[in-house]
């Protein structure tokens, strides 16, 4: 069995535009057992993507979530001590210290994949990734928006310094998404050798999405066209975006699971995995013990599952993708580090923006683009602690795990998740590195 990672369910474009998923063998995931990028009798080469390679059977994929959001087990990681235990997700009370400050990311998953026929009939999908700026058909997508020393940190919007106005509000746009055309979209469509300027796409009656532009990524820009409000047509004929690992059809559960229970800020075409084991009891009890539950946003798009295609990971490209830290969260984050009080990242995304945001050694409110990458080495000024799913091999997302357990004790971890049968990936169980 082969499982494809990332947007390759709706992009068969070609080139550039095809986007491939992990080599594996039948009822294997992954292409080799950990340590099998070292060369003969010498360490592993960490730049190189066959390092962060492992075998997981097909079945420890989940295809659903558990019955309960916080009924998934948990992993406890100490990577001082390079040791692990097994938990269930409600012991994390036990590990919150008071004067801790949780960060979650409150983006909200919208309904971002469509189904339609052509006009000969044959059928089409389209995913929306984000709407272009207002007069302005230059996409980020690309990270060609996102710029600082070495092309990894983040850019403010409108290409300055982010201001910070009085009490939570921001001095220019809240959200990327505030000043975009509603109408016009950056997306990826299947098939993608037919989908070229020009054609369309019905959807339902009353939308139709039609090709209006292409770009050397293989992405497109597509306009939706129909009556009312788009971001109603949106939620009315839209589906959820299951990663396409998850093999079957998405359904109506899939609007409220595929989903954190704290989700406010509409924008992403990944759900934040990490945050789907909280419920409201669990939150109230984290604020109960004296910590403090901070938000902020970064809307996934196609930089967080964009398939590594080259060998060394320094010559990939991450993409941008569009964040917000208020200066409320940026201040109760300064007083959690003035206190001695411990920074925990719930998720990859929620951890990249605070290492994005936080260069001066203050975490800076602003929002914008970035297209950081964690790798090893990496040395992170913002997490001190980080609570994350299972993620696919060769994945930038295990990338930034391995940066952050490191290497050797995260892929132990996962053998030993392997061999215990934990479940995998989205709709899987959880770990904590502390």
């Amino acid at each position: 069995m082969r499982v494809r990672s990332g947007a390759d369910r709706v992009n068969d474009a070609g080139g550039t535009g095809d986007v491939g998923g992990a080599a594996g063998g039948d009822g294997l995931v992954g292409a080799g057992g950990p340590g099998s990028a070292a060369s003969s009798g010498g360490a592993p080469d960490t730049d190189r993507l066959e390092a962060y390679d492992y075998e997981l059977p097909a079945e420890l994929i989940a295809p659903r979530p558990a019955a309960r959001r916080d009924a998934s087990r948990l992993l406890v990681v100490d990577r001082f001590m390079g040791s692990f235990a097994d938990a269930a997700f409600p012991d994390l009370l036990d590990f919150i210290r008071p004067g801790d400050a949780v960060v979650v990311n409150d983006s909200r998953v919208f309904p971002a994949r469509f189904l339609g026929r052509k006009p000969t009939g044959a059928s089409a999908e389209i995913l929306l990734l984000h709407p272009e700026p207002l007069g302005d058909r230059a996409s980020a997508a690309g990270g060609d928006r996102a710029s600082a020393a070495g092309g990894d940190r983040a850019s403010a919007a409108g290409g300055g310094e982010a201001g910070v106005a009085g009490g939570d509000e921001l001095s220019g746009p809240a959200d990327p998404f505030d000043r975009a055309d509603p109408r016009i979209w950056r997306a990826m469509v299947r098939p993608g050798g037919k989908l070229k300027p020009g054609r369309t796409v019905e959807v339902a009656d009353g939308l139709t999405i039609e090709v209006i532009d292409s770009s050397p990524d293989g992405t497109r820009i597509v306009e939706l066209i129909g009556d009312g409000d788009p971001w109603e047509l949106i939620e009315r004929h839209g589906r959820t975006p299951l990663p396409p690992y998850i093999a079957r059809a998405d359904n109506e559960a899939d609007r409220e699971r595929y989903q954190t229970v704290y989700a406010a800020a509409t924008g992403s075409v990944a759900a934040p995995t990490a945050g789907l084991h909280f419920t409201g009891d669990i939150l109230a009890r984290i604020e109960e013990r004296g910590a403090r539950i901070v938000r902020l946003t970064l809307h996934v798009g196609f930089g967080t599952f964009r398939p590594v295609t080259a060998d060394s990971l320094s010559e990939h490209d991450l993409g941008a993708e569009s964040y917000r830290l208020s200066s409320a969260a940026a201040r109760r984050l300064n007083e959690t580090r003035k206190g001695d009080g411990r920074i925990v990242a719930v998720g990859t995304t929620s951890c990249r923006v605070l290492e994005s945001v936080s260069s001066s050694g203050r975490f800076e409110a602003g929002c914008g683009w970035t297209n950081l990458f964690i790798r090893p080495p990496y040395r992170f000024r913002a997490v001190d602690a980080l609570l994350t799913n299972f993620h696919l091999p060769r994945s930038t997302l295990l990338v930034l795990v391995a940066a952050f357990a490191g290497r050797e004790l995260a892929l132990r971890a996962y053998a030993h998740a392997i061999g215990s049968r934990y479940r995998f990936y989205s709709y899987g169980d959880a770990m904590l590195i502390a």
